[in-house]
């Protein structure tokens, strides 16, 4: 699979692309997490990714918001298994339920910052003040990163830092389910996810984790990362950028 082009520079997303590397870097103000869970199964689904889906010409993508497509696994029991759902994705919408005190998950969901968002999602483009930390990723193959957080002045604790590959301009014909016959458009969907702890050390706190490889054949591939309270769901900084395919 190859993602990346290197031996030149220019601007990536949220990030600069140099000479065998790519650098991703939050400012120190807040950028927001947006995630979508979502389903090729779900029949009211594909107006809420079609929302996702315009964020791609948005000037705030990956400066004030980084979106993501979890696809869960429950609505499989129709007759169409989505081939981009997980279990863990599934998982982690109900870990999201439970914190809510909600008795059920449902699709389509949208969760920003670690809240659910019932009434849409409205506009992300405008810069958010609050100061969270400055948050770092360097690759060189676009797998492995070196993470490093440098939290706001006073603000203490164990972080983790959270990686996942996403898929965009994927198009799934739909053989089954409530979307049968449908031709159905992706983007930001989340193809892998890896974790880590981060160390901390003085002022600043900082690892490493490789994202897992995908099969998946997207048009286009980007990276979000993002870090939390070591254990926790709610993110406290975030960063990502397109990978530029060879």
């Amino acid at each position: 699979m190859k993602l990346l082009a290197l031996g030149f520079g220019y601007l990536l997303g949220a990030g600069m692309l140099h000479a065998g590397e790519i650098r991703l870097e939050s400012g120190p103000t807040h950028t927001a997490l947006l995630e979508l869970y979502t389903s090729e199964g779900c029949s009211s689904c594909p107006p809420a990714e079609a929302q996702l889906s315009r964020m791609k010409d948005s000037a705030g993508l990956w400066k004030q918001f980084v979106p993501v497509a979890y696809h869960v696994d429950y609505w499989d029991r129709l007759g169409w298994r989505d081939r981009y759902a997980s279990p863990a994705y599934t998982a982690r919408q109900s870990r999201y339920a439970e914190l809510w005190q909600s008795q059920s998950v449902y699709t389509p969901a949208f969760v920003l910052d670690g809240k659910e968002m019932r009434s849409g999602v409205g506009s992300l483009s405008s810069p958010n003040e609050q100061r969270t930390g400055m948050l770092t990723a360097v690759s060189k193959d676009s797998k492995t990163w070196e993470i490093e957080f440098r939290p706001a002045k006073g603000e203490e604790g164990e972080w983790e830092a959270h990686a996942a590959l996403l898929g965009a301009g994927i198009s799934s014909k739909i053989g089954a389910g409530e979307n049968d016959g449908r031709n159905l458009q992706h983007d930001f969907v989340v193809l892998s996810q890896q974790s880590a702890p981060l160390k901390t050390e003085a002022d600043r706190a900082g690892g490493s984790l490789t994202i897992p490889s995908s099969a998946e054949n997207a048009p286009r591939k980007a990276v979000a990362i993002w870090v939390t309270h070591r254990g926790q769901l709610a993110p406290l900084q975030a960063t990502g950028g397109w990978l530029a395919a060879r």
